[in-house]
C-alpha cells in the first residue's frame, strides 16, 4: 500500500484517517481529493475544487489503495438529491478514479444499516451505494458499517448529541464507536487485508480490529 487516494479527508474519520496515513511508514504519497483545500502536509498531495467530482478528473499519478470516508446527514446536505450527490454518486466517482489509477483494494465507510431495499432513504442509498461498488468487482474491496459515531466534531449533530449516552451502552455492532476506531481499523485492514473480495466490517468487528496489539 504504497500510493493511496484519499476522499472525505476534511470530516471525522476521514480526517483521523489522514493522520494516520501520513505517519504510515507504508505509505509513500497520499492524494487527498477535496473542495476546499487543506494546510501543506508531508507526502500529501491536494487537488481541490468545489465540485469534487472535477478534482477527482485531475489524476493521473498511479495508485495502489483509495479510501472513501465521504458521507453526510439530510440536514447538513438540505435536500435529497444533494445527499445522493454526496453519500453516491461522489463515493462512486472516487471508485471509478481509483479504478482508471490502477487501485486494487477500496475502503469506505458506510453505515449501520445500509440496505437498498430499506424503506428509510439514509439506509437505502447508503446500501444502493455498497451494490455500485461491488458491481465494479473490486480485488478487495472493505465496507465499514459503524454505527453512530463519537468524537469532536466542529459543529455537533443534534441527533447524536441526543441519542449518545443510549447508543453507549447497546450491545454488540449496535455500540457507538469512535471514529479514530474506525479509522484505525479501516488502516490496519488496508495494510493487512483479511481477505480478497467483499469484506464488511460492523461497528463490533471495526473495534476489534482497532484494539488488536
Amino acid at each position: 500500500m504504497s500510493r493511496v487516494l484519499l476522499t472525505g479527508a476534511t470530516g471525522l474519520i476521514g480526517g483521523h484517517l489522514l493522520r494516520m496515513l501520513i505517519e504510515a511508514p507504508q505509505v509513500s504519497h497520499i492524494t487527498a481529493a477535496t473542495r476546499r483545500p487543506l494546510p501543506a502536509m508531508n507526502k500529501v498531495t491536494n487537488p481541490h475544487d468545489p465540485q469534487l467530482s472535477d478534482a477527482l478528473t485531475q489524476l493521473t499519478e498511479p495508485l495502489d489503495t483509495v479510501f472513501c470516508c465521504l458521507g453526510t446527514t439530510m440536514k447538513e446536505a438540505g435536500s435529497k438529491e444533494a445527499f445522493v450527490l454526496a453519500d453516491y454518486t461522489l463515493v462512486v466517482d472516487t471508485a471509478i478514479t481509483a479504478q482508471r489509477l490502477g487501485a486494487k483494494h477500496m475502503l469506505v465507510v458506510s453505515a449501520i444499516g445500509a440496505n437498498s431495499k430499506s424503506p428509510f432513504f439514509y439506509n437505502r442509498v447508503k446500501g444502493e451505494m455498497e451494490e455500485a461498488l461491488i458491481a465494479q468487482d473490486w480485488p478487495r474491496l472493505t465496507i465499514a458499517r459503524p454505527s453512530m459515531l463519537l468524537g469532536h466534531r466542529e459543529s455537533q449533530r443534534f441527533n447524536e448529541s441526543l441519542f449518545a449516552p443510549l447508543f453507549k451502552i447497546m450491545p454488540g455492532k449496535w455500540k457507538s464507536i469512535e471514529a479514530r476506531d474506525v479509522a484505525k481499523a479501516m488502516l490496519r485492514e488496508a495494510l493487512n487485508p483479511s481477505r480478497e473480495g467483499v469484506n464488511i466490517l460492523d461497528s463490533r468487528q471495526l473495534r476489534e480490529i482497532a484494539k488488536a496489539p
